[in-house]
């Protein structure tokens, strides 16, 4: 009851945004971090982004001469895949917050004669490139460890030439039906990870059936303008 006697509303509790994992990207920023055991765990046939690779590959349109941005590059085996795609007169940019996984991406693109690859060590806010410079970023698998998404959109949306892609990869959240890690680890579902993309400026385009896809999923976004 108020002063004048009147009931009063239930004060209903402000909606919390779903939170990442503490920690969740410590084992990254470690300087001891072993790229080795991480290419046991990335590179392998049974991870479903690995072995659709080719399938993701053709879902991303890649045309010769484009500018990539991969972002969360890990061991960077898809960056390598995009710069044969766009070929010498195109670009891409490896973006990590892991500086071993950046220097592994780097001997290797040398290794493998890639000389259209540089590394960029992105930060929790940023991907850290120049405003309309890339026609496609790319987000497999990390859009989950963004610890600051919406800052982290915008870095990307600023970084996108309008008409650019945006092609995000991620984990299915499914309470009984997905496994107990990913419950564990992934904070939100595709319909709140979809919703954040859009609510940063871009437009839905749709959704890739990989028919390889159990746990993950591939939607595409475009910033407006272009031709």
């Amino acid at each position: 009851m108020n002063e004048n006697g009147c009931a009063q509303e239930p004060q209903l509790a402000e909606p919390t945004k779903p939170q990442v994992p503490d920690g969740i990207n410590d084992k990254f920023k470690d300087p001891k971090l072993n790229v080795d055991e991480w290419l046991e765990r990335f590179e392998v046939e049974s991870r479903e982004v690995f072995g659709a690779r080719e399938e993701v590959l053709k879902a991303c349109a890649i045309q010769p001469g484009e500018r990539i941005a991969d972002v969360g590059a890990g061991t960077g085996f898809y960056s390598r895949l995009f710069a044969k795609k766009t070929g010498w007169d195109g670009w891409v940019y490896s973006v990590d917050i892991a500086p071993n996984f950046l220097q592994h991406i780097a001997a290797r693109a040398t290794a493998d004669g890639i000389e259209n690859l540089t590394t960029v060590l992105g930060t929790d806010v940023s991907i850290r490139l120049p405003p309309e410079s890339v026609d496609m970023v790319f987000i497999c698998d990390t859009y989950h460890h963004f610890e600051s998404p919406q800052q982290s959109l915008a870095s990307i949306y600023r970084a996108l030439k309008p008409g650019g892609r945006l092609i995000l990869i991620d984990f299915e959240r499914i309470p009984g039906v997905t496994r107990e890690f990913l419950l564990g680890h992934v904070r939100a579902g595709k319909d709140v990870f979809q919703n954040e993309v859009i609510a940063s400026g871009f437009q839905f385009t749709d959704e890739v059936e990989i028919e390889s896809f159990e746990e993950n999923y591939l939607l595409r976004f475009k910033k407006p303008g272009g031709h």
